[in-house]
């Protein structure tokens, strides 16, 4: 694929009774400096004012979507379906993009390396407080090769700070309620060619989630994810192993 000289980013925020947190992650996008972008908002019916503050911005909005669905990552779907871009993004209502110029650097860091568009673009990400405060970044550093591989370890970038191109993107499964980013991530990875980290931080994560919200339940759904990937006896030896080294040095569990 011939390299564009402003590709298009579809980037997607999925919403119910977001009304707290939305309008911030709405600036952050209809700010950038970049312009060629679509922003596409699928609501699922929130009962709170979300569509309020939505529809305050529908002129900056390319599409708006607000009925029932069947959980977060049949919107995530809906959302998919929605997008013309060359790269989507998910951008979760309380999230933002990190600076206004993020888009904007990001197609300068293709442009100085590569000739051809990437399959997936993957950054760095902040987290930060209920205030929007900055609090660190995210534990696990993005590595700098990323593959299919790598989430053996872990997420290893946060799915927020995962750019895809609309060429290879398909659904997310939806047998997984809570962790069904972390199989998309995987299969993305498995059918990418050129994968680019960009080297900067993209996303501004607010430190709850509905995966914060069901951790015992996700963990159990990415360790399924793992064994499906990588194998139950290497899935389990590698738990065993972490486990073994957190008994070792406690003070590893606090970095």
């Amino acid at each position: 694929m011939q390299l564009r000289i402003n590709p298009k980013f579809s980037i997607i925020t999925v919403t119910y009774n977001a009304g707290k947190y939305i309008e911030e992650t709405i600036m952050s996008v209809i700010t950038q400096t970049y312009h060629n972008i679509e922003y596409i908002i699928v609501d699922g019916a929130s009962t709170d004012n979300t569509m309020d503050i939505v529809n305050k911005y529908k002129d900056r909005i390319s599409v708006i979507v607000s009925e029932p669905d069947k959980g977060l990552y049949d919107a995530m779907n809906k959302g998919i379906d929605l997008a013309t871009g060359d790269y989507l993004c998910f951008l979760n209502a309380g999230d933002s993009l990190h600076e206004d110029d993020t888009l904007f650097s990001m197609v300068h860091s293709i442009h100085a390396h590569t000739e051809t568009l990437p399959d997936i673009l993957y950054g760095e990400t902040e987290i930060v407080d209920e205030e929007g405060h900055f609090i660190s970044m995210r534990r696990h550093r993005a590595p700098e090769q990323l593959n299919w591989k790598s989430f053996r370890n872990g997420m290893m970038v946060c799915h927020q700070a995962f750019f895809v191109s609309k060429r290879i993107v398909s659904h997310y499964d939806l047998q997984y309620r809570f962790s069904s980013d972390f199989d998309w991530c995987i299969r993305m990875m498995k059918v990418a060619g050129k994968i680019h980290n960009t080297r900067m931080t993209i996303i501004e994560y607010r430190n709850e989630g509905m995966t914060t919200r069901n951790h015992k339940a996700s963990l159990i759904e990415r360790f399924r994810i793992m064994c499906k990937y990588y194998g139950y006896v290497s899935t389990v030896a590698y738990h065993l192993w972490f486990v073994l080294r957190l008994i070792l040095n406690p003070e590893k569990k606090k970095a």
